[in-house]
C-alpha cells in the first residue's frame, strides 16, 4: 500500500481553508487506497475520524526541538517517505519567517525523503507596507530558495504561484503543476428546509442574492459600492452568509436604513446549513479586489452548488473564466458594471439557468476534488 505523510499548520477541528482542503485531500487519497499519515500542530476538540487516515499532532508550534521529535516518529516509516506539504507562510509560527522549518524540509529531502509543496499562498509582496512588512517579504524570498532546494515538485492554487516561485528555482529544475482548490463544501440533497429558508427571507415572486465570503476590507468595499443599486428593486433580498455576515448586515443597516428588512445574515453555518441556505439563493455576488481565480473557495463553493456567479476579472484571473463563460464578469474596480451584470441576469431567467449549468460542467471539469486525487495519485506514479 502506498504510503503519503501531510504536513500541514492545520487540521479539523481547526477553522480554515487550509485545514478543510488538507482533510479533503487526506480523505480523499485514503479512499484511493493510501495510508495517510497527517502531521500538525494539537488542537482542542474531536478530530473528524476517516479510515486509512492516522493523526500525527506532534508538531505543536514548528520549533526546532519539535521537528526533531517528528524526524525521530517518522524514521519508523518505511524509506524514501513521500511528504505533501501544505505551504502558507504565515501559518508555520515566528511571525511567518520559520527559515527553521524550511530547512528542516531540505534536510529531509537530503535524506533521501520525496518533498513536494502545495502552496495555497507564496509570500509577502515588496511595497506593500511599512519597512517590517518588506524585512519579512525578503525573509519569505529566502524561505522560498530553501523550499524550492527541497522539492522537485511544486503544485500552485493558482498559475500566478509559479510565476512568482520560478525566479527562486535559482536554474534548479523544479516541476509546477496547477493544482486547483474546489469547494470544501458538500452539496445538500434538495430538501423541503430550502424552500423554507427561501420563505423565512424573501416573499413570493422575489428573488434572492447572495454573498459568501470572509468579508474583508476590499470585499466589503466592493459590495457596499454595488449592493444599493441591487436593492432598488423592490423584489430582490439579499442574504450574507459566513463569519462576519453579521457585522456587514449592521453596515449596510447602517449606511441604507430602508433596506434593513430586506439584508439578512447566517453568521457561522455547518456544512450542511451552509449549503442549504446557496441552494435557496438565486444569484451570488462575489467579487474580488484581485479578481476571481482557482484559490476562491467561496466562487467554488456556488459553482458546486449550480449557483450563477457576478464576480470580478483581476490580475490574477485565469484565461479560463472568460473563455468557458461559467461566470458574468466585470473588472475588479468596475462596481457599476458588477451591479449592471448582477441587474441583467436578475431580469433574465433563462440567462440565469444557462449560466448555472455552465458553472456546474466548469466545476465538475477543472475543480472537482476527484481531480485534485487524480493529480496527486499520478504524481505519485510518475515521480
Amino acid at each position: 500500500m502506498a504510503q503519503r505523510h501531510i504536513i500541514t499548520s492545520e487540521y479539523p477541528p481547526q477553522p480554515g481553508g487550509v485545514s478543510d482542503y488538507t482533510r479533503i485531500v487526506a480523505e480523499g487519497l485514503a479512499a484511493a487506497g493510501e495510508e495517510v499519515h497527517v502531521w500538525c500542530p494539537a488542537t482542542n476538540g474531536a478530530t473528524p475520524a476517516c479510515d486509512g487516515v492516522v493523526l500525527h499532532r506532534e508538531m505543536g508550534r514548528f520549533t526546532p526541538r519539535e521537528l526533531r521529535n517528528v524526524s525521530r516518529q517518522l524514521k519508523q516509516f518505511p524509506a524514501p517517505r513521500r511528504v505533501l506539504v501544505q505551504w502558507v507562510p504565515h501559518g508555520y509560527g515566528f511571525r511567518s519567517m520559520n527559515l527553521a522549518f524550511c530547512l528542516w524540509l531540505w534536510l529531509r529531502s537530503l535524506s533521501g525523503d520525496r518533498v513536494e509543496l502545495m502552496v495555497h499562498e507564496p509570500s509577502l509582496g515588496f511595497g506593500e507596507g511599512s519597512w517590517k512588512h518588506n524585512l519579512v517579504a525578503l525573509f519569505h524570498r529566502l524561505m522560498t530558495i530553501v523550499l524550492l532546494r527541497a522539492t522537485r515538485r511544486v503544485w500552485v492554487s493558482i498559475p500566478a504561484w509559479e510565476t512568482r516561485w520560478r525566479p527562486y528555482t535559482l536554474g534548479r529544475a523544479v516541476d509546477f503543476r496547477w493544482l486547483p482548490v474546489g469547494s470544501n463544501i458538500p452539496v445538500a440533497e434538495t430538501c423541503a428546509e430550502q424552500q423554507q429558508f427561501r420563505k423565512r427571507l424573501t416573499a413570493d415572486g422575489c428573488l434572492l442574492i447572495g454573498h459568501f465570503g470572509a468579508y474583508d476590507a476590499n470585499t466589503t468595499s466592493l459590495l457596499l459600492k454595488s449592493v444599493p443599486e441591487l436593492l432598488k428593486a423592490d423584489n430582490t433580498n439579499l442574504l450574507l452568509l459566513g463569519h462576519g455576515s453579521s457585522r456587514m448586515q449592521s453596515v449596510l443597516a447602517e449606511q441604507y436604513p430602508s433596506f434593513v428588512d430586506r439584508v439578512h445574515a447566517t453568521g457561522s453555518l455547518n456544512e450542511l446549513e451552509l449549503s442549504r441556505h446557496l441552494s435557496a439563493c438565486d444569484l451570488m455576488l462575489q467579487p474580488y479586489a484581485d479578481g476571481v481565480s482557482s484559490r476562491r473557495t467561496s466562487t467554488m463553493t456556488a459553482l458546486a452548488h449550480g449557483i450563477p456567479v457576478v464576480t470580478t476579472k483581476g490580475k490574477f484571473t485565469e484565461p479560463l473564466w472568460t473563455t468557458s463563460e461559467a461566470v458574468a464578469l466585470a473588472p475588479a474596480q468596475d462596481p457599476a458594471e458588477f451591479a449592471r451584470n448582477a441587474s441583467q441576469l436578475l431580469e433574465d431567467e433563462p440567462a440565469r439557468k444557462r449560466l448555472a449549468a455552465s458553472a456546474r460542467t466548469l466545476y465538475e471539469e477543472h475543480f472537482h476534488r476527484r481531480r485534485t486525487i487524480a493529480a496527486l495519485r499520478e504524481g505519485l506514479e510518475t515521480s
